[in-house]
């Protein structure tokens, strides 16, 4: 399959204070009004501006007590004992993969129309930032939604607690 079926129904944009910083503003971008991707970022690089999807930092284990530190750590978090500073992997280029995606797109075209649609968003961001009376967008709203909580989900996917009866008879569930 090499064509895209996203169906996009929203992008916010929220620009960043600095003007002077590669980091140009934050997004997310909403799918079928029922799946939100957050902390996708527009940085200014060295060939104009891109999205850089949300990623997290990539760790390994520390050789003593194995616990995960980041790749840039020097020393380790937990027993203190001292790191490689050469030990992350080196992509084709010869630069350091410190992140890795959370989230992308699979193909190409997939990325071009996404990319196409956040800087169409952030560009209409900018030109209203410009309005007497401009108001930054917020995600605050996609943040405390009562429809769904991740505590209620990791309560359901629990498996039901066994209890001894002390008195000799069988084990029940709760």
């Amino acid at each position: 399959m090499s064509h895209c079926e996203l169906q996009i129904t929203e992008i916010r944009v929220k620009l960043t204070a600095d003007p002077a910083s590669k980091l140009k503003a934050y997004c997310s971008v909403t799918f079928g009004d029922a799946f939100v991707i957050r902390d996708l970022k527009i940085i200014e690089g060295g060939r104009g501006a891109f999205v850089a999807m949300p990623s997290r930092k990539i760790c390994d284990h520390c050789t003593r007590c194995g616990h995960k530190n980041h790749l840039r750590a020097r020393y380790c978090n937990q027993c203190g004992q001292a790191l490689d500073g050469d030990r992350a992997v080196r992509s084709g280029d010869t630069r350091v993969r410190l992140h890795a995606d959370l989230a992308h797109p699979i193909h190409s075209h997939c990325r071009e129309l996404l990319h196409e649609s956040i800087m169409r968003a952030y560009h209409a961001e900018l030109e209203r930032s410009k309005q007497e009376g401009y108001t930054p967008t917020s995600f605050d709203d996609l943040d405390g939604s009562d429809e769904f909580s991740a505590d209620d989900y990791l309560v359901e996917l629990q498996p039901p607690r066994r209890e001894v009866d002390r008195s000799g008879g069988a084990a029940t569930s709760h």
